[in-house]
């Protein structure tokens, strides 16, 4: 008889979804990972996922699993570390339901994350944030959205998902204009805007003509536009702005990219990490003293600057001879 059947439905419904009340985004992860899984054990196993007891997903085929997304399927160490996440959070509900297998689910538990590589984060400078957004064209429609969305990211720093799920209620453009949005772990947070970005929002708001509950910026069929939708449009408009702006040809520029580059301009310009922190909707300032801190150059420079030994010039080496310029630039 199957005893994992009954034990991923209960996890799902009882657990994930009743009890923890998990995100959307959430359970659908840990159901993309549970498919594979399973598949993955069919093909080992030779048993249908339905006839499946527990004790068959044992650590030995768990870490044949993960070794499996990373040669075959072509899985990034973080992708590997999240399907391990959701493997351990069912097998830590098993622990409670079959604890007669307690043995077993030790082991799985056991099974490490690996370490992976953190590097520095990509944001674009000044120049570079005014090519992206005389890019659209704004004689169209889908112009004049695309602008508004941009400018948007830009300067709330909103995640994609943010972004996508926002309606026209959530717009507030009379006194105190600003953006209301429920972020990631159901955080609420509101954050200001700019005048010249209330007059932007403010024309799109009125062509956009949208119920409280339609999507702020939806797609050529009224739709939500789907974060897959939200990365094209950048791609695109990095790729017309890099005419106009070469550095941008450099840098691989995605829709969270937007979210580093409000931190890093709100950075340069000396605001302190915990209003950064409160801005981005981090729960923790560490998160943000660790991502944007370490990113920012120029600052490192200042600090350099103010420990220099006596009676020498503050500032970069610059070699003072063109044939060691040449050298040095190689």
């Amino acid at each position: 008889m199957s005893t994992l059947a009954p034990l991923l439905q209960a996890f799902f419904t009882d657990r994930l979804v009743g009890q923890r009340q998990a995100s959307p985004h959430t359970v659908a992860s840990y159901r993309d990972t549970w498919c594979l899984l399973l598949r993955f054990a069919h093909r080992r196993t030779g048993h249908s996922p339905h006839e499946m007891a527990i004790e068959e997903i044992d650590a030995p085929l768990v870490g044949a699993f993960l070794d499996h997304l990373e040669t075959e399927r072509g899985a990034s160490t973080r992708i590997r570390n999240l399907r391990l996440t959701a493997i351990r959070s069912l097998f830590q509900y098993a622990a409670f339901c079959h604890p007669e297998q307690a043995a077993m689910i030790q082991r799985v538990l056991a099974i490490p994350p690996k370490r992976t590589r953190k590097s520095l984060v990509s944001y674009l400078a000044e120049d570079e944030i005014d090519a992206l957004l005389a890019a659209p064209d704004r004689s169209r429609w889908i112009g004049r959205r695309d602008h508004a969305l941009l400018l948007l990211a830009l300067e709330t720093g909103l995640r994609v998902s943010e972004l996508t799920s926002l309606t026209c209620a959530d717009i507030r453009l009379g006194v105190g204009a600003h953006v209301h949005c429920t972020g990631k772990g159901r955080k609420e947070r509101i954050t200001p805007l700019r005048r010249e970005t209330k007059v932007i929002l403010q024309a799109w708001f009125d062509e956009r003509a949208g119920g409280p509950n339609d999507a702020l910026f939806p797609g050529p069929r009224g739709a939500r536009l789907s974060r897959d939708a939200v990365r094209r449009l950048v791609e695109r408009h990095v790729r017309a702005a890099s005419r106009s702006c070469p550095s941008l040809a450099t840098k691989h520029v995605t829709p969270h990219t937007l979210r580093h580059s409000c931190a890093m301009r709100m950075r340069r310009h000396g605001i302190d990490l915990a209003t950064i922190a409160l801005w981005l909707g981090h729960e923790d300032v560490r998160t943000t003293h660790g991502t944007y801190l370490h990113a920012d150059l120029a600052l490192k420079e200042q600090a350099l600057a103010r420990t220099a030994p006596a009676n020498t010039q503050p500032g970069r080496y610059r070699p003072n001879d063109e044939l060691l310029a040449f050298l040095e630039g190689l």
